[in-house]
């Protein structure tokens, strides 16, 4: 794969909102070159080679790339693959992204591999888990990663400590950073019965290396509503109510628009991008006529 490597512009985005690159819109993006900031991929769609791989080179050459990986399986009860590492690095290699990032889940035990971001009980025996592997895989990298807070439907009763202190904590043991995805935690608010702003209240600001929005959809059953997140619909209201909260706490971070399956056109989803690019501006435009005060 070495012929395909390329040299890149080498900047990262600085308060920019950017959108998830799915199949659909490869020709697209290269067509149209919307204005988006930066875009973002699941490294485990290209370790086959082929098209998709000649497709992103293409689009890398016109955006900055962030690798979002779903597969690591971070929080299991076993050290990370060294074949998956393998994989990923040689796309690192050749895409040079800004910015890599997994999950705050598990999704491989022994020889079963599970296609679902699976929770994790809060304790100190978790913390020490995913600590091992992600202080694994950025010695393997030779880079820094963030972590993303997950979305569950299940909470632990062997818990020992709350999520956000969870996700401070692994960040703190391995100089990681954190991926907050802003409507994971509105739907976990909605599910488990918590205040998102307190949430974000005990993150601190120093490990938030970027932000997530995407849409979910509403459950109805016995007990009353559940959220899922799905990844197919737009932001919702409260999502970017909450967001507007998030960036006036954690600054100007990178965000993405997060659009997996039933993918609306091109432009709906970079229109989505400029309203999360809008409301980092105007956060911009505030510190800076505060500063000149």
């Amino acid at each position: 794969m070495q012929s395909d490597h390329l040299k890149f512009e080498h900047f990262k985005p600085a308060g920019q909102a950017g959108i998830g690159l799915r199949g659909d819109h490869y020709d697209d993006i290269v067509d149209q070159k919307p204005d988006t900031g930066w875009i973002e991929v699941h490294p485990e769609n290209y370790f086959g080679g082929g098209i998709p791989r000649r497709k992103l080179l293409k689009a890398r050459e016109l955006y900055p790339l962030s690798f979002h990986a779903v597969g690591l399986s971070l929080g299991s009860d076993q050290a990370v693959s060294n074949d998956h590492l393998a994989a990923m690095k040689e796309l690192i290699d050749i895409y040079e992204p800004f910015q890599i990032s997994d999950h705050a889940s598990w999704s491989a035990s022994g020889n079963a591999h599970l296609n679902d971001l699976l929770p994790l009980p809060y304790t100190g025996e978790s913390v020490a888990r995913i600590a091992d592997n992600v202080d694994k895989t950025q010695e393997f990298f030779g880079r820094r990663i963030l972590v993303e807070n997950p979305s569950t439907y299940v909470a632990f009763a062997e818990n020992e400590m709350t999520e956000p202190e969870f996700m401070n904590e692994i960040a703190k043991r391995t100089g990681c950073g954190v991926l907050l995805d802003i409507n994971n935690i509105y739907v976990q608010a909605n599910n488990h019965g918590f205040d998102t702003r307190e949430y974000m209240d005990a993150i601190k600001t120093d490990y938030v290396g970027e932000m997530h929005l995407a849409g979910h959809i509403e459950q109805d059953y016995e007990g009353g509503t559940l959220l899922i997140d799905t990844h197919n619909q737009y932001v919702c209201a409260q999502v970017w109510d909450l967001y507007r909260y998030a960036v006036s706490r954690f600054g100007a971070v990178n965000t993405l628009i997060e659009w997996d399956t039933d993918l609306p056109a091109l432009s709906e989803l970079v229109g989505e991008a400029h309203k999360a690019q809008a409301i980092i501006d105007a956060h911009k435009t505030e510190m800076i006529s505060d500063a000149a005060e």
